[in-house]
């Protein structure tokens, strides 16, 4: 196997098939941000993704939540590229790597061309101004190897950058059918980690409720609205919040039982790994991440 594809299948044995996604896993300077984090791990659910945003703190955090949780690996997902230079990203990682050794994923993210203009920078092609990110992470003293890299990517030629630069992709807010599409047409080896919103509650109008509180904003985002659009959503899903077609589609709702099927589809669908995100009210939904915790062994053995 070449080290290219080798590196998506280095990079899904480390992360398992179940992680958690999670905005209140940043702050990690919370004593209650780390007592999670170290549940978690000793729970066994020790991949703990966060959000990169425009990175102002994501690698300070993700320290945080390195020590905490000693078995665990930390991913951002995703940074976006406008706000951190990636001799900068490099440098931080090799830091956290001395201290913590190897267990820091960066998910890279292109964002949009509001967010490149606000930091000076010119968006042009997001394929380009991601292989370029890419050419200078790799230009770096201590390059982020490949195998600890991944791309936010939705579109075609993003995911097929990331599948030849980086371990594969992370996709956001996607149903199982995006994930066996993905699949088939990045063949075997990319590792393929989609997120995946969930609600534990079985009444339908207030899971909804809740799930286009947590989300409903991406529906709005040109980004996803075109990827929904090729998935074949239309003007009368893509109203604000979402119709309820298309809330089911991106959101798992129910009991557990209803989550563990959702899951399942995105691994027999061709996912390595599923990142779960917990919708509610809480910050750190400890009480859910528990009962998540006990399918993790049924789910290594789908």
């Amino acid at each position: 196997m070449a080290a290219q594809e080798q590196a998506g299948r280095e990079l899904a044995g480390r992360l398992g098939p179940l992680g958690v996604w999670s905005m209140g896993l940043r702050s990690a300077d919370r004593p209650e941000a780390q007592d999670a984090a170290a549940e978690l791990d000793e729970l066994g659910l020790r991949t703990l993704w966060i959000p990169g945003l425009d990175g102002r703190g994501a690698l300070d955090d993700a320290g945080h939540l390195l020590r905490a949780a000693p078995h665990s690996t930390v991913t951002l997902g995703v940074l976006g590229i406008w706000g951190t230079p990636a001799g900068e990203v490099a440098r931080e990682v090799a830091r956290l790597d001395g201290l913590h050794g190897p267990r820091t994923v960066v998910g890279l993210g292109i964002s949009d061309p509001r967010s490149a203009r606000s930091h000076g920078q010119r968006f042009g092609s997001p394929v380009d101004s991601m292989t370029r990110y890419l050419d200078d992470l790799d230009a770096a003293p201590a390059p982020v190897p490949a195998e600890r890299r991944l791309l936010g990517a939705l579109g075609p030629r993003m995911a097929a950058l990331g599948a030849a630069r980086t371990a594969g992709t992370h996709p956001f807010l996607v149903p199982p059918r995006y994930t066996a599409d993905l699949r088939a047409t990045l063949g075997p080896d990319p590792l393929v980690a989609p997120h995946q919103a969930v609600v534990l509650d079985t009444d339908p109008d207030r899971a909804r409720a809740t799930a286009r509180a947590g989300v409903g904003m991406f529906v709005g985002l040109p980004a996803y609205r075109n990827n929904l659009r090729r998935l074949g959503f239309g003007d009368d899903d893509l109203v604000p919040g979402g119709s309820d077609r298309l809330v089911d589609s991106l959101v798992a709702w129910g009991d557990l039982d209803a989550i563990r099927e959702r899951l399942r589809e995105h691994l027999d669908a061709g996912a390595d790994h599923v990142a779960v995100h917990v919708l509610g009210s809480a910050d750190l939904p400890m009480p859910a991440w528990r009962e998540l915790a006990t399918l993790a062994p049924s789910l290594a053995d789908a």
